[in-house]
């Protein structure tokens, strides 16, 4: 069977059932889970579905817009392996703070089968983790339809109202001669309130977002803990990183 009739099963699937698995996907196209996989990847980079850990989801059921769906599986084994690493780090039990960042919501398909809680202002994350093990707490506020997040004055006295073993923050630049910086303020001022009720904050980043500066400084490394990023990183600036105080994992 070749690529457009593949396509157009697969669109015509998602569409009626919502979401579909890939050895689903595999059984109904009568080929491989790899070509599945490969094919998925194609048209969520298109925007013509939603890219799931175990298979894919229609983007009217996420609203997530055509860019976060491009952001979400750009650099995508890279994001894949910081989470890999991240995960090791959560134990049964834990009560975590996840935000709205791409690199965040690729950690839900190493934590599904964990006895975990977590709170988060994403709405991709909610429906990554709707009917796993895993307890959700949806932060209460003001929708952003952009970020498919929430954000305002509201879901940061949510966010007050609990206290987490850990907090994993996503960030759109971090630098030795400017700290933390993010593309907005609702962004900044999520982040900075996860990590004042957290006990361990770890900032997920690909080497992309390495000294890289963003609109908005906002913090600086002080509020970090450890910093979880791929293995294409400059190793003298994690040097550097560690002699800031944070703890390296790559």
């Amino acid at each position: 069977m070749n690529y457009q009739l593949r396509k157009q099963l697969i669109l015509q699937t998602v569409e009626e059932k919502g979401s579909v698995e890939v050895k689903d996907l595999a059984e109904l196209l009568q080929t491989s889970e790899i070509t599945v996989r490969r094919d998925l990847a194609t048209l969520s980079e298109q925007g013509l579905l939603y890219r799931t850990h175990g298979g894919a989801m229609k983007m009217s059921l996420v609203q997530a817009p055509t860019s976060f769906a491009n952001k979400s599986t750009s650099r995508m084994a890279e994001k894949d392996y910081i989470c890999q690493l991240a995960s090791q780090l959560i134990q049964e039990g834990d009560v975590l703070f996840l935000d709205c960042g791409s690199t965040v919501s690729r950690l839900c398909q190493f934590i599904k089968h964990k006895h975990i809680k977590v709170i988060t202002n994403s709405l991709p994350i909610v429906y990554e983790l709707m009917g796993t093990e895993v307890s959700v707490n949806l932060i209460g506020g003001e929708l952003d339809a952009e970020r498919q997040a929430i954000h305002g004055t509201i879901a940061l006295e949510h966010i007050a109202r609990y206290q987490a073993n850990k907090a994993f923050l996503g960030i759109d630049g971090i630098s030795l001669a400017r700290g933390l910086s993010a593309a907005s303020e609702k962004e900044a001022s999520i982040a900075t309130t996860l990590a004042q009720h957290a006990q361990q904050v770890i900032l997920l980043c690909d080497a992309s977002k390495l000294e890289k500066e963003a609109y908005l400084q906002f913090a600086s490394f002080d509020m970090l803990d450890v910093l979880i990023t791929d293995a294409s990183a400059d190793k003298d600036l994690l040097v550097k990183y560690e002699q800031k105080g944070l703890k390296i994992i790559c």
